[in-house]
Formats: C-alpha cells, structure tokens, sequence
C-alpha cells in the first residue's frame, strides 16, 4: 500500500473543542486514482493535508510508500515522494513557467541546468500539458487552466510516487475543468502515480477509481 492510515483523528481547540477528524482507515493501492468528497467543512482538505505530511494527526498511524511518518525526516519524504496539486494553483506569478516547473528540484536541492534531468523533465512535461511555447512567460501572464496544467507539471517534475490534489478545478469554469481533470488522470495513469483528489465536482470523482465520503468525522466508501 502507498498510504496506509489507521485512526487518523484530528481535533482543534480553539475557539471551542472540534474533531475533524475521527479515527479515520484508509488504505490505497499504488497506481490508484481515489476521490474524497464530502461537504464544505467536513475535513477533507485536513485530512489530505496530514496525508501529505503537512499536518500532523492529533491521534493514529499513517504509513506512506512503506515508511511510518513519524519514524523518517518528513521534508525529504515529501519532497521525493509527494507532488501537490491546489485549487489556488500557487505559482510565483513572476516567475516564468519554466521556473516553476522546476521549482520541486530547487527545493529538493537537484541541479536545474540545461541538460541536468530535471530541466530535461521540465520541458517534457511542458510539452506533454501542451504549453512548451509559454515556456518563457511570466505565470501571471496565463490563463486560470493554463496555471494548472502548470501546476500539474510542478507536481510530477521530481517523479514522485503520490500526487495530492485539492480541488483542482475548484477555480475554473466547467470547460477548463473538464480539460484539467482529463489532463491530470491521463498524465498520472500514463506515469504510474497514486493520485487521491479532494473534490466537490462528481465529475472528476467518476473518473477515479473509488470514491470515498467524508462525513461528521468518518470516512466511508461512496463506490468502488
């Protein structure tokens, strides 16, 4: 199992006393495609938050690719293991493309020359999300879709085994949607990643290969 997670509970006290979370299990095969769905509040970007390591779990266990959290440096885990993927896309709006794409590498200290194969990546998977000629382009010059097709492309750039993504759709009207979910389950599919989606939009979650409901704390198969 790529994730494996037992109990996960999450709680918040202030103002007042809240369980997000409670006594979550979720297991993922990897190379699946998982949704989670739920309401507005329910805790599911939480929940993807402490799957991506960037929270911790107030109580449980969680496992990724074999390696218990809480036993292995969590910046490197995150930095070889995890692409992350937001509904607000998160580009340095005066960078160009490029540069963002190959931001991963730069954080995990891998050399981004030309011909480094990172860079070689970088525009690879330019090409593969269609925008090789916006190489050079400020990202705030870019369309919303644009912005992430390149924030897919971050997200694979240092090979990652999981990908992480947080509505990705949840700023672009319904014909750039449509193109990012496709984009985003043909890219991962084609490169062999776990992909575990938080989304609203059952469109996307139809194209995944289980769908879960997070509801008052507790997670349950939606449909398999």
């Amino acid at each position: 199992m790529i994730i494996s997670a037992k109990k996960l509970s999450k709680s918040f006290s202030s103002p007042s006393d809240v369980h997000v979370l409670k006594e979550v299990d979720l297991e993922i095969e990897k190379g699946k495609a998982v949704a989670i769905m739920g309401k507005s509040g329910e805790g599911k970007s939480t929940l993807l938050h402490i799957l991506g390591t960037l929270e911790k779990p107030t109580s449980g266990e969680l496992f990724l690719c074999g390696q218990s959290i809480a036993s292995v440096p969590l910046a490197p885990l995150r930095n070889h293991h995890i692409g992350f993927i937001f509904q607000s896309f998160n580009l340095l709006d005066d960078y160009t493309v490029l540069e963002n794409i190959l931001m991963p590498a730069k954080i995990a200290r891998l050399p981004t020359h030309p011909k480094s194969p990172s860079y070689e990546r970088a525009r690879m998977l330019l090409e593969k999300i269609g925008l090789s000629s916006r190489a050079d382009f400020l990202a705030k010059l870019l369309s919303g879709g644009e912005k992430q097709r390149v924030a897919i492309a971050r997200a694979l750039l240092n090979n990652p085994e999981l990908i992480l993504a947080d509505e990705p759709s949840g700023n672009l009207d319904h014909m750039h949607s449509q193109a990012v979910h496709q984009l985003l389950l043909q890219l991962t599919k084609e490169e062999g990643k776990t992909l575990v989606v938080v989304t609203h939009d059952p469109e996307l979650a139809s194209l995944c290969d289980h769908t879960y409901l997070l509801k008052d704390g507790k997670l349950g198969t939606c449909k398999s």
